[in-house]
Formats: C-alpha cells, sequence, structure tokens
C-alpha cells in the first residue's frame, strides 16, 4: 500500500500539479494520505476478522 503511494507521488510530481507545489506540501500529503490508507487497512483487517460467519 505504501508502494502504491509512493508511485502516485512520483508520477504527480512528474505529471500532474504536484509538480508545482513545494516540495514540503507534497510530503506531507503523501504522509496524510498513507496513515489514511494504513488505518483504513488496519479497521478493514479487524472487521472482517470479527464478522466471519459461516453461510
Amino acid at each position: 500500500m505504501l508502494f502504491l503511494v509512493a508511485a502516485l507521488m512520483l508520477l504527480g510530481v512528474v505529471l500532474g500539479t504536484v509538480a508545482h507545489a513545494p516540495l514540503t506540501v507534497t510530503a506531507a500529503a503523501a504522509a496524510v494520505i498513507a496513515v489514511w490508507l494504513g488505518i483504513f487497512a488496519i479497521r478493514e483487517r479487524h472487521g472482517r476478522r470479527r464478522h466471519t460467519s459461516a453461510n
């Protein structure tokens, strides 16, 4: 997942509007997105373990 964030950040730097933003803003935004995705993944994994049922 962090690889995906890094790849999207690199793509944005090369091709997108991120190239016009300061590097500190870009790095801060990438860190926020990485934390958000990490929390989402943990919540999803925890939720699926708790709600497993045999149908």
